[in-house]
């Protein structure tokens, strides 16, 4: 079951200010004031999550929306022998499971990925929002459409790209999605996976994400120190693991 370190509480300033979840849905465009207040208050009160803990478990019944405020979660799959798969990552804005309530038990279990701070939303008022809010519905749908476009790039990545590539893609895209909602400073962004995340997120092993690491850094292609990732040349990074980011739908018509 999902494991809140501390009660539900009022939200940092910083995160009342500056609300990644607008940020993400107003890129869908078409939302009014009135539509950016109704956000707002849907992460009127939030929990901290420490760093590996299950905000929902594999076989769990679903119940609330989980909406990630701060931090980075995956949804991910565990085998019989134990091995982990990583299937998304997501990132404040992102919601873990928009639709995942109409099932009757969880498939896959969300966890966190570094220290979290979740909004946990009642189906109703998500239902609220979608029947008497059609702008948002809108975003919304946008929000779900997008995450199941990056679930077949990520299929593409693991199955036709070298390791060096999926690597690279990976961090593009981590950094047109955090780019989105304001945690990139200048092609330079924290990233608190450690190195079996990534090797669980890649379908390799540690010991060969760690080389490709140690690849990617000797072709001046990323710097990465102390969980803080630096893209010296975009371009160029995005040229050598043919980034097309289409697929992320940041502009739409």
């Amino acid at each position: 079951m999902a494991d809140a370190l501390m009660d539900t509480k009022r939200p940092p300033a910083r995160l009342r200010s500056f609300n990644p979840l607008i940020r993400k849905l107003t890129s869908a465009g078409g939302l009014t004031e009135d539509d950016r207040q109704a956000l707002d208050a849907l992460c009127g009160t939030s929990r901290q999550v420490e760093t590996k803990q299950d905000i929902i478990s594999q076989g769990d019944p679903p119940s609330d929306v989980h909406l990630v405020l701060d931090g980075f979660a995956c949804r991910y799959k565990v085998l019989p022998d134990g091995g982990r798969q990583i299937v998304a990552v997501m990132v404040p804005g992102d919601f873990c499971d928009l639709h995942v309530a109409i099932l009757g038990e969880m498939d896959h279990g969300i966890t966190t990925l570094s220290p979290c701070t979740i909004v946990d939303i009642p189906v109703a008022t998500v239902q609220d929002l979608t029947e008497n809010h059609r702008r948002i519905a809108r975003t919304l749908w946008w929000a779900t459409l997008v995450d199941e476009a990056i679930l077949r790039e990520w299929l593409v990545n693991l199955g036709q790209r070298e390791a060096a590539e999926r690597l690279s893609h990976f961090f593009c895209e981590m950094l047109m999605r955090l780019q989105l909602v304001g945690y990139v400073d200048e092609n330079s962004y924290n990233l608190p996976l450690r190195q079996h995340d990534l090797a669980d997120l890649l379908g390799l092993t540690s010991v060969h994400v760690n080389r490709t690491i140690q690849y990617l850094r000797a072709e001046g292609l990323i710097t990465l120190k102390q969980y803080r990732l630096t893209i010296p040349d975009l371009t160029r990074l995005k040229a050598f693991c043919n980034f097309d980011p289409t697929y992320l739908h940041q502009r739409l018509s």
